[in-house]
């Protein structure tokens, strides 16, 4: 299979940087002076500085070079995903496309791949989760990732193609627990985040991963995902990562929640639209679920961070 990756922010070029192990692959930028930029320069200075382009990638701003492969990784953010869906639905259309994004669509309270079969309904969706860093998987250090898709044929294909000497790809049919997995740990970092910055100890952030996972469990269930998926890569495993490294930019956010400082507004940050969505989904539906929803309020300026810890532990008792 021929693969392209459409976005070249740090994610989309790492992905390309490793996948290119296996082969030649094209990596598409909206940015016409940044694609020509990368190809001449062969490196990402904006978004992955000091990591070099291996000639077997191809960046490209010509959409019309990268919808030619066989398989297109979508590297967009998740807010994005459907305007640029929509914006090349007609080159898309009948296509194996892999989300590569993390989260739920604020307007719809849809995943990526739900959003992709609204859009694109002949194309054939995956999403490739789980915990990782663009840093980490450019330089070639080890990552497992989860592929979901529900056509286990098709999975079975991709897992052999996508997999590289660094990318090892574990797949599943549950597409709804792998896209909330990936989705509603980012809500738990920044609470995270929140927490250390405001210096409330490494034992607050172990009770908000525990409470918060608790949390993730009822809304997946509830939402109609296996038990089992969200204890594996694209559950657990990515909210132990994003929850406890400064490398996530989700963690990064909370982080600058609690220490009252300002934060990057260029910096894509999914768990804040994540967490309203996902509290307003719980209001309609009747689930409890406290730390998403003050994650919403401390991220809307509806609370300030004392006022969030307050209101958490104030809470009635309860068992576990």
């Amino acid at each position: 299979m021929s693969v392209s990756v459409l976005g070249s922010g740090a994610f989309g070029t790492a992905l390309a940087i490793s996948l290119a192990g296996n082969g030649l692959v094209t990596l598409w930028s909206r940015d016409a002076q940044q694609a020509r930029h990368m190809q001449s320069s062969r490196e990402n200075t904006a978004r992955l500085p000091n990591v070099t382009l291996s000639d077997a990638i191809s960046v490209t701003a010509d959409i019309q070079n990268a919808v030619d492969a066989d398989v297109m990784l979508l590297a967009v953010p998740m807010q994005k995903l459907r305007a640029a869906l929509t914006e090349h639905a007609s080159v898309l259309a009948g296509k194996t496309l892999v989300a590569c994004c993390k989260g739920i669509e604020l307007s719809s309270g849809l995943g990526p791949i739900s959003v992709i079969r609204e859009t694109i309904p002949d194309a054939h969706p995956a999403l490739l989760t789980g915990p990782s860093f663009a840093d980490d998987i450019a330089r070639g250090l080890p990552t497992a990732l989860t592929l979901a898709c529900a056509d286990d044929t098709l999975s079975q294909d991709l897992q052999h193609e996508l997999t590289t000497a660094n990318l090892r790809l574990y797949r599943t049919t549950d597409v709804i627990g792998a896209e909330l997995g990936g989705a509603l740990k980012n809500v738990m970092a920044i609470g995270c985040g929140a927490a250390i910055g405001a210096g409330l100890g490494d034992s607050a952030r172990a009770a908000l991963m525990t409470r918060g996972f608790a949390e993730m469990q009822r809304f997946a269930l509830m939402r109609g995902a296996q038990p089992e998926t969200l204890m594996g890569l694209s559950g657990l495993g990515d909210l132990v990562l994003t929850c406890s490294s400064e490398l996530s930019r989700n963690y990064r956010y909370g982080l600058s929640l609690g220490l009252n400082c300002p934060f990057d507004a260029q910096t894509t940050v999914e768990g804040v639209a994540t967490a309203r969505a996902m509290s307003e989904i719980a209001t309609n539906e009747g689930l409890d679920m406290p730390i998403s929803a003050t994650v919403a309020d401390l991220s809307h300026g509806l609370y300030s961070v004392p006022q969030a810890i307050e209101t958490l532990l104030n809470r009635p008792l309860k068992e576990e």
